[in-house]
């Protein structure tokens, strides 16, 4: 799966823990920011929506200091729907039922173990489809 990867400089140590652990099966494309310098989070975040949106990667990572912040800039971009996730039962049930296709995560409030946890549960799990399609094409 071709996934693409953005972070603020909250969520840097995090997000490569994730690219040597849960994503190194999988094409992934990193946008930054690999430094602890403060940069702008709904920059990061509309570059990783608008690549979701225009069907250059699959899916997208997002991670900020809480996650909230990079969910709320990338909901903002047609097509994207973003899910905070702070462990992997919601991250199995935003793709089973709202498919879920940004994922955004908390570095400072989730532990790297649960975030390789959520991030395994959330690429393995598809949209369950049915109802669930009907509930999301009205979101759109």
């Amino acid at each position: 799966m071709k996934i693409i990867i953005g972070c603020d400089h909250a969520g840097v140590e995090l997000k490569h823990t994730l690219l040597a652990s849960a994503l190194q099966t999988h094409m992934v494309i990193d946008v930054g920011t690999d430094s602890s310098a403060s940069v702008d989070y709904p920059d990061i975040a509309h570059k990783v929506a608008q690549a979701v949106a225009a069907g250059d990667a699959e899916r997208g990572i997002l991670i900020c200091g809480t996650g909230i912040g990079m969910a709320m800039a990338a909901g903002k971009v047609k097509g994207i729907r973003a899910a905070r996730c702070g462990e992997p039962y919601s991250a199995e049930l935003s793709r089973r039922h709202n498919d879920a296709n940004v994922l955004c995560l908390g570095a400072r409030v989730t532990g790297s173990g649960m975030a390789e946890q959520i991030v395994a549960r959330w690429l393995s799990t598809p949209f369950d489809g049915g109802r669930h399609a009907r509930r999301v094409g009205k979101i759109e």
